[in-house]
Formats: C-alpha cells, structure tokens, sequence
C-alpha cells in the first residue's frame, strides 16, 4: 500500500471522530473541578415556618410571584424532539466514559507539563487560525462592523501577535470582542429551526441544523485543507486535548448536579445555542 492510500486510509478512519472539532468556539471560563458538594446551580430551599403559623399575605405574594417565574422559566426552555434517542444515549455514555477514562488523564497530564501562558498560545493560534468561519458568518447576517472587527483582530493578532499566539486586539479599544459566529447560528437567525437532537461521539450534543452548519464551517477551517491526514489528526487532536485543559470541572458540576445528566447536557446545549442566535 502506497502513502497516499495509507493516508486516504486513515482519514476515513477517524474522520468521524474529528471531522467538527476545527469549529470555532469561544472557551469560556474554567470552572474549579468539583465534587458532590458544588453544584453548577443553587437549589433553592424553603424558609421555615415559625411555630406552624398561618402564611402571611406577603409570604403568599411571594409564593405566587414564585410560581409565575417558574412557570415563564419552563415557557422559555427550548423543546426539540429527540427522536433517536437510544443512540443519543448511547453517544451521552460513551462520550462520558471517553471524556473520564481517556481525554480528562490526557488533558490533566498536559496541564503538569505545560505552563498556562502556552496553553493559552495555543487556544489563541487555533482561534486566530478559524477566523474565517467567524467572518463569513458576520457576513451572511449582514454584521458588517462584526465582520470588519474578526479580519481587524486577525491582521493584529497574526503580525503583532506573533502568528495568532499573542492576542494584543484585546488591549485595542477600538477593536470590539469577537462575535464567535457560526453556520448553524446563521441558520438560526434566516429562521431554520432545530430539526431534531442528535449526540456526536467526542463532539456531544448538537441538532440537526448545527450538524449541517459544523460540515459547512469544517470546509471553512484553514486546518482542513493540510495536505497530510496525520498532520491533519494530530493538529485536531491537539487543539482538541488544549481546549479540554481549560474545562476541567464543568461537565463534572454539571453531571454532579442534575438528576438525569443527559437531559441536563441537553437542555443545557440547546438553551446555549437560542442565546447565540439571539444576540
């Protein structure tokens, strides 16, 4: 077998595995890697009565007002049919068990052997490196200043950054933050609903209509037009063990405070997703 059908070979293999990981996503701040004891949310508890006393008229205002809020919260959660459910979980636990067993001890060991301020090159260089997705994105929702923004922050970034490794846009006023759009918020915003649920191995939740918009933005990724497959799998795998570095402890609080962990990953996917397309 000949090099080039090797390569042909071995990027069937693990397309699956990292065909959507060059997508742009801004990281959010890390959260500390938490036990039973730190839920991601507060429950709140009932005061306790006084002596059985009758509930006073503002105990019971309070009560209503509680009601209603709780109903407008449940009106506002997005509702998405799941109908393959039984490989979504499927997909939930292996994701889960790959996420414990492989990619936490990878990420954890790059930590002890990496120093922060070259983690952060790094997330910076692929961010920087993804700008495309984010420009042409600005464009087709007609953001014009957000467009003109990402192509400002990358010129400044990729020359006085040092490739995208620094990321002086930040100290310029004048440059707003980065929009971080994407093809599946683009459909969002032309009105193209959900679809329906649907988990990724390695990339986790997502719908039908994110699905098609992460193909779309993969074609718009610099990193997949690298001539060598394993050039192209380590560099994925790279980036991929980097931005887990800096969320160590945020599915755990998740997972350790919901009473149906899937259902929470996926509420929690989806009520993320209808905040990025409206704003």
């Amino acid at each position: 077998m000949n090099k080039k059908s090797l390569n042909n070979l071995l990027l069937i293999l693990f397309f699956p595995i990292f065909l959507f990981t060059g997508c742009a996503h801004k990281p959010v701040k890390s959260l500390p890697e938490t036990s039973d004891k730190a839920p991601l949310t507060q429950i709140r508890e009932p005061i306790p009565d006084k002596a059985e006393q009758t509930p006073s008229s503002s105990n019971v205002e309070d009560s209503i007002e509680d009601d209603f809020f709780d109903e407008e919260f449940e009106a506002h959660q997005v509702q998405v049919a799941d109908p393959i459910s039984l490989w979504n979980k499927g997909m939930f636990h292996f994701n889960d068990k790959l996420y414990f067993w492989v990619l936490k001890p990878l990420a954890k060991g790059y930590i002890a052997i990496s120093p922060d301020y070259f983690r952060r090159g790094v997330r910076n260089f692929f961010y920087n490196l993804a700008m495309p997705i984010r420009l042409v994105n600005c464009l087709f929702q007609g953001k014009g200043k957000a467009a003109a923004s990402e192509f400002s922050r990358f010129v400044v970034n990729t020359t006085a950054g040092g490739l995208g490794f620094g990321n002086p846009a930040d100290q310029n006023p004048d440059l707003v933050v980065s929009t971080g759009e994407d093809l599946g918020q683009t459909f969002g915003k032309y009105g193209i609903g959900n679809g329906f649920y649907i988990v990724w191995p390695i990339l986790g939740p997502s719908t039908l209509r994110d699905s098609v918009g992460l193909v779309g933005d993969f074609f718009l990724n610099p990193l997949t037009y690298v001539d060598y497959s394993e050039t192209w799998i380590a560099l994925k795998g790279f980036d991929l063990v980097n931005q887990t570095s800096f969320h160590i402890g945020e599915y755990e609080a998740l997972k350790n405070s919901a009473l149906d962990p899937y259902v929470a990953l996926r509420n929690s996917y989806l009520q993320y997703r209808e905040k990025k397309i409206k704003e």
